[in-house]
C-alpha cells in the first residue's frame, strides 16, 4: 500500500515542478521580450531625431520590432513600437 502511495506522490511533485517551471519561463519571455520593445523604441526615437518616421521605422525593424506610432512635437519625437505582444513608448529630444 506504501509503494503505490509513493508513487502517485512522486507523480504530484513532478507535475507540480513542471507546472511552476513553465510560469517561470512565461514570465522571464515576457520580461525579456517587453525590454527588447523598450530598446527598439529608444533605439526608434533617437534614430527619428535625425531622420525621421523613416529611420524610427528601420532602426524598430532592426530590434525585430514594428514601428506602430510615430509624432514630433517641437523639438521632441515621440515613438510607439510593437515586438510580439509588449509595445513600448520612448521620447528623444535634442535639445539641451
Amino acid at each position: 500500500a506504501a509503494a503505490p502511495r509513493m508513487g502517485m506522490r512522486t507523480l504530484v511533485v513532478a507535475v507540480l515542478l513542471v507546472v511552476f517551471s513553465t510560469a517561470v519561463a512565461s514570465m522571464g519571455r515576457h520580461t525579456i521580450d517587453r525590454t527588447r520593445a523598450q530598446t527598439a523604441a529608444d533605439a526608434a526615437a533617437l534614430a527619428a531625431l535625425d531622420g525621421g518616421v523613416a529611420a524610427a521605422s528601420y532602426l524598430a525593424a532592426r530590434h525585430g520590432a514594428v514601428l506602430t506610432a510615430w509624432e514630433v512635437s517641437g523639438f521632441e519625437v515621440t515613438v510607439t513600437v510593437r515586438l510580439g505582444d509588449d509595445s513600448a513608448t520612448a521620447r528623444a529630444t535634442d535639445t539641451p
